[in-house]
C-alpha cells in the first residue's frame, strides 16, 4: 500500500498549503545574531513556545530547526496518509535502536520528525491528553501543583480547538464539547469517515459491556473503556500540527525569525559565577565540515529537541555524566547524571484477523484508481477516507488488580485512571514489522503496553554532533511489560468474540491462533515494535532533588540561562499518545518564561 501511495504523492496533484511566509535557509543571512531567546527546535513544543514568546512584541525570538520547511508535502496534509511519512524518508532523523533485549535482539527503525512541525508534523494524529493521575504524579514527583490536572485543565484547553468532523456529522454521544477548548490553535476532531468495523468497535461495548466498557471521552481526565478517537484534524481535512497551527500564525511577526536546515552542534556557557555555568550562545553549522557559527540569547537559551536529540545535545555540550563524557574527551561543564537516562516508550503490536470483507484498507492500497479518486476527493472536498487517519476508537485496559504480576513487580501505571495497555481497532493490517500481504482483507487490533516498566537511554555515539545517537528504549525488556503485552493480546482475542464480529472474522493470523502465555510471548517479542512516543530523557524532579535533569520551572539544574520544553522533561510517559500532553506542557512553559521575563 505505501508504495502505491507514494507514487499518488509524487503525482503533482494540486493541493492547499497554509504555511506561505519566507523561512531562512542560510545563517549567515539573519538580520542579527543577538536575540532575547534562542529556540532549538521547531518540533511540538518548540513551535508552541516561538509563537507564544513572540507575542510579546518586546521579545526577540530565534528558532532553529535541523530539518526542512513543512510546505507542500503532500503526505504532511493528508490524515490518512501520514504514515507514509516515516520511516526513512526526508522528513524523520531515522535512527535506528540498538538491538532490543526484550524482542529477540531485533533493531528497529526509530524515526522523529525533521521537519518544521517535529513530530507532529509526521505522527498519527491522535489526541489523548492521559489521565489525571498522570498528571498529578508529575505533580507529586516535582514538588509543583502546576503540574496537577486541576492546574494543567486549562493549558489543555488553551492548546486545542474543538471542531466537526469531516462528514460533519452529529457527534452527541461521541465527544464532551464541555471539557474542551473551543479557542485554542491546534484543531481537534473525530474521524471524519465511518468504516466497516466502527459500528462492529461500538456494539461490543454494549455487548461485553463488563470488561469493555463505553466512554464517552477519553480526554476527560478518566480514559479507561473504548471511545471515539480525537484527532489533530480541521474540519477541512488538514492535519493541525505546531508548524501549521502555533508557527505558521506567529512568522509574520516582526520580532519572529526562523531558520531551518541548520544544526545546533553546541550549547555554549558564557560565563561562570561561582562554579555555575550560565548558557548564552548556541554553535550551529549545515554540514559536518561547515563553518560553525555562533548566535547569542541574551535572556534564554530554550531547548526543544526531543527526547533523543535534547540530551545528545547536551552531552555534546558538556552536561551529562562527568565519567561518561570524559570517555569521548568532552569537558564537562555541568555534571547531570540522569542526561538521556530514563528513557520510555511504548511498545506496539499489530494483531491481525482474516474477514470477509473486501473493502479494508487492503482495497485502497491495492486499486491505484481508487486511491487516486480518493484523493482526489480529499483535494477537492476535504472529506472521505483520506481525511481520517485510520483508527476511530480506542480502548484503554488495566490489568486485574488481583494479576499475580503484581506479587514480583510494583505496578507502574499512575493511578488507577492509568491504563496499562491499550486496544486500537483498525480497518486493515498495521504493522511496523511485516509487510501487508498480498491477498486477504484484514482486522488488526493493535495492543500498546502503555504504562512500560521498562526504562531505556540515549547516549552519543561519538563527539560528532552529525552523528547518530545510540538509542535503547528498552522496549518489552521488563519481564512485568511483557506480561501486560500478552494480557493486552488475550484482551483483543476476547474483543472479537462479542457477538458483533459474527461472521466477520474469519481466523486469526499465523502464532496469534496461540493459546499459551509462552508462545503468545514469543509472538510479542518476534512481531513488536514501537508507537514512537520517547520520553524521560531530561526528567524533571523537584527543587531539592539532586537527581533528574530540570526543575518544575524547566531551568536545567545547577546553570542559568538554559531551560529544557519538550517531551524529554516529564519524569513519566503519558497513559496516551503523548502530543495532546506535550502541546500543555509547552504552553504552561511559556506562561512560566514570560512571568520569569515579564
Amino acid at each position: 500500500m505505501l508504495r502505491l501511495l507514494e507514487v499518488l504523492l509524487l503525482s503533482g496533484l494540486a493541493f492547499q498549503s497554509y504555511v506561505t511566509a519566507t523561512l531562512y535557509t542560510d545563517p549567515t543571512q539573519l538580520p542579527t545574531r543577538v536575540y532575547d531567546f534562542v529556540v532549538v527546535g521547531a518540533g511540538t513544543a518548540g513551535s508552541v513556545i516561538a509563537a507564544r514568546l513572540s507575542e510579546n512584541p518586546a521579545f526577540s525570538v530565534l528558532v532553529i530547526e535541523a530539518g526542512s520547511s513543512n510546505q507542500n508535502i503532500l503526505a504532511a496534509e493528508v490524515p490518512f496518509l501520514g504514515s507514509t511519512l516515516s520511516p526513512n524518508t526526508a522528513v524523520t532523523w531515522n535512527y535506528t535502536t540498538t538491538p532490543q533485549i526484550g524482542l529477540n535482539n531485533r533493531t528497529i527503525p526509530y524515526p522523529r520528525g525533521y521537519v518544521l512541525g517535529g513530530s507532529s508534523t509526521i505522527n498519527f494524529e491522535i489526541w489523548t491528553r492521559g489521565s489525571i493521575d498522570d498528571y498529578n504524579r508529575f505533580a507529586e514527583v516535582s514538588s509543583d501543583p502546576g503540574w496537577s490536572w486541576n492546574e494543567m485543565i486549562r493549558y489543555m484547553k488553551k492548546s486545542e480547538h474543538l471542531v466537526p468532523p469531516t462528514d460533519n456529522r452529529s457527534v452527541l454521544g461521541e465527544v464532551d464539547p464541555s471539557i474542551h477548548g473551543m479557542k485554542g490553535p491546534v484543531q481537534v476532531s473525530l474521524g471524519g469517515y465511518i468504516g466497516g468495523v466502527d459500528q462492529r468497535v461500538i456494539d461490543t461495548t454494549r455487548e461485553f459491556v463488563s470488561e469493555f466498557p463505553y466512554n464517552i471521552d477519553m480526554n476527560s481526565g478518566y480514559p479507561l473503556g473504548i471511545g471515539w478517537t480525537q484527532n489533530s484534524v480541521s474540519s477541512k481535512g488538514f492535519r493541525s500540527s505546531s508548524a501549521t497551527a502555533y508557527l505558521a500564525p506567529a512568522m509574520e511577526r516582526d520580532n519572529l525569525d526562523v531558520l531551518i536546515q541548520t544544526r545546533v552542534t553546541k550549547l555554549v556557557a558564557v560565563s561562570h559565577t561561582n562554579g555555575v555555568p550560565t548558557f548564552g550562545q548556541v554553535e550551529v553549522a549545515q554540514t559536518p565540515t561547515g563553518p560553525r557559527l555562533l548566535f547569542n540569547a541574551s535572556k534564554e537559551v530554550i531547548l526543544s529537541g526531543g527526547s533523543i536529540n535534547t540530551p545528545q545535545l547536551l552531552q555534546l555540550s558538556g552536561v551529562g555524566d562527568s565519567a561518561f563524557l570524559a570517555s569521548l574527551n568532552i569537558t564537562t561543564i555541568l555534571n547531570l547524571g540522569d542526561v538521556g537516562k530514563n528513557l520510555s516508550d511504548h511498545a506496539f503490536l499489530g494483531n491481525h484477523w482474516l474477514v470477509n470483507s473486501t473493502s479494508t484498507f487492503e482495497a485502497v492500497g491495492r486499486n491505484a484508481s481508487l486511491a487516486a479518486d480518493l484523493l482526489e476527493q480529499w483535494n477537492t472536498t476535504g472529506t472521505g477516507l483520506f481525511s481520517d487517519p485510520g483508527a476511530n476508537q480506542i480502548g484503554w485496559m488495566r490489568l486485574a488488580p488481583n494479576s499475580s504480576i503484581f506479587q514480583q513487580y510494583p505496578d507502574p501505571s499512575a493511578g488507577p485512571t492509568s491504563a496499562h495497555y491499550e486496544l486500537m481497532p483498525v480497518d486493515g493490517f498495521v504493522s511496523f514489522v511485516e509487510n501487508t500481504p498480498a491477498t486477504g482483507f484484514f482486522l488488526s487490533i493493535a495492543t500498546n503496553v502503555i504504562s512500560p516498566l521498562s526504562r531505556g537511554s540515549v547516549t552519543l555515539a561519538s563527539c560528532d554532533p552529525f552523528d547518530n545517537p545510540i538509542v535503547n528504549p528498552a522496549l518489552l525488556e521488563s519481564p512485568f511489560d511483557l506480561y501486560v503485552m500478552v494480557e493486552a493480546i488475550k484482551a483483543a482475542k476476547r474483543f472479537v468474540e462479542a457477538p458483533a464480529w459474527k461472521g466477520y472474522i474469519i481466523q486469526a493470523v499465523g502464532t496469534l491462533n496461540s493459546t499459551t502465555d509462552e508462545d503468545l510471548a514469543e509472538y510479542a517479542r518476534h512481531s513488536t515494535s514501537t508507537v514512537f512516543h520517547p520520553v524521560g530523557t531530561a526528567r524533571m524532579t523537584s527543587y531539592s532533588n539532586q537527581d533528574g535533569v530540570v526543575n518544575p520551572n524547566l531551568l536545567v539544574k545547577g546553570c542559568s540561562g538554559l531551560r529544557i520544553v519538550d517531551a524529554s522533561v516529564l519524569p513519566y510517559i503519558p497513559a496516551g499518545h503523548p502530543q495532546a500532553c506535550v502541546y500543555a506542557l509547552a504552553e504552561r512553559a511559556a506562561d512560566l518564561i514570560k512571568a520569569a521575563w515579564s
